[in-house]
């Protein structure tokens, strides 16, 4: 009698607690049923693309099952304009800077260069020599000349440049920013110490050899310190005929113990000129340099082509031919020195670049230039 009473009871609570697992499903089929719907009024709530359509539409057919773009506008994001996602396009810069090259004089690479130690810098020179003379064996020995000294101070000049960066370009720049700038000062230094080799006045910088006092008398007549020049036969040109001829007087003027490691010195307009010169059977004088690093030659001698060199000109200078060993004197004090001074306008870092270099003739005998004149 317990026994079916307890079966009653037993069936009565798994019939409540059957029910209320069928509620628990349908609480949660109610739940995915709002959000479905939730999901569907958020789809309205936003507007479509232009030319979307509803499934089964051209844009379902056409684009997302084949793969046809023709009349779907679509939605991309490019680097082509800010907007559509250019912002996030890093841009990058070049480390190596490009520049214009500029025109070195070589005067450096082909006169005597010496580094001292001060201020100034003094060399001896002798003009006359020994003179000397024939005896007999018992005859007496009178004394003979002695030689006499000139000295010889190139005058002196200090180059200086002091660019400014400020800090944070130093610090947030892509590419060395002062390894840059000594890079150009170097390039512009050489090229002012070019120039004065060739043309400079001796005030405050060297001497140029173009300067120095020209003569058209011979070795050994003209005073010291003084070029020998010679005329190209026609005022402002060379002479109409035969104008390899003057060349070869220029090289036969300076005298053969200077030949050897003579150059001829021009700029481009000038040696474009003579490289046109041919001789009576057809021959160039100009004969290009046929290995790598070796230059052309005129006459059997190297030209160097100096920018600095004036132009062919009624009276001008536009050509010398000597050995610059012997002949141009280059003296500097040390290397280019360059002071990093970030404390005096902050927040620009200056840099402080200075180098002391002297130059004159030393020998006017080892020189020899072509005046453009009748």
């Amino acid at each position: 009698m317990h026994d079916v009473k307890m079966d009653a009871l037993e069936e009565s609570f798994e019939a409540i607690e059957r029910q209320d697992e069928d509620v628990a499903e349908l609480r949660e089929e109610l739940g995915r049923m709002k959000a479905r719907m939730d999901a569907q009024a958020v789809a309205g709530a936003r507007p479509a693309l232009s030319g979307a359509k509803a499934e089964g539409s051209a844009f379902v057919e056409s684009y997302l099952r084949k793969g046809l773009e023709s009349g779907v506008e679509l939605k991309a994001l490019s680097g082509a304009s800010d907007a559509a996602g250019g912002y996030a396009v890093p841009e990058e810069i070049d480390a190596a800077i490009e520049r214009t090259l500029t025109a070195i004089s070589p005067i450096r690479a082909i006169a005597n260069v010496v580094k001292v130690g001060s201020a100034g810098y003094r060399k001896l020179v002798t003009s006359g020599g020994t003179p000397s003379g024939w005896v007999s064996e018992v005859a007496a020995r009178p004394e003979t000349d002695t030689p006499v000294f000139t000295e010889i101070a190139p005058p002196f000049g200090e180059l200086y440049a002091n660019p400014a960066a400020s800090q944070a370009m130093l610090d947030d720049a892509a590419f060395d920013v002062e390894a840059w700038l000594a890079s150009e000062i170097a390039t512009e230094f050489a090229r002012e110490e070019g120039a004065a080799f060739v043309g400079g006045s001796g005030v405050n910088r060297p001497k140029g050899f173009l300067q120095a006092p020209v003569s058209g008398a011979l070795d050994g007549v003209r005073p010291l310190g003084t070029l020998q020049f010679v005329n190209s036969g026609a005022a402002g040109a060379f002479a109409a005929a035969n104008p390899q001829d003057r060349l070869i007087d220029l090289v036969q003027a300076l005298r053969p113990p200077y030949r050897q490691g003579a150059v001829f010195v021009m700029n481009s307009s000038t040696a474009a000129g003579i490289r046109k010169f041919k001789t009576a059977d057809g021959a160039f004088l100009w004969q290009p340099g046929l290995v790598s690093g070796q230059p052309d030659t005129l006459l059997g001698y190297p030209v160097v082509e100096a920018e600095d060199m004036p132009d062919v000109a009624v009276d001008s200078l536009s050509i010398a031919f000597g050995n610059f060993k012997a002949g141009y004197l280059i003296a500097e004090r040390a290397e280019t020195q360059i002071l990093r001074d970030p404390y005096t306008h902050k927040p620009f870092v200056h840099f402080y670049a200075t180098k002391r270099v002297g130059g004159q003739v030393v020998n006017s005998e080892a020189i020899k230039l072509m005046r453009f004149a009748a």
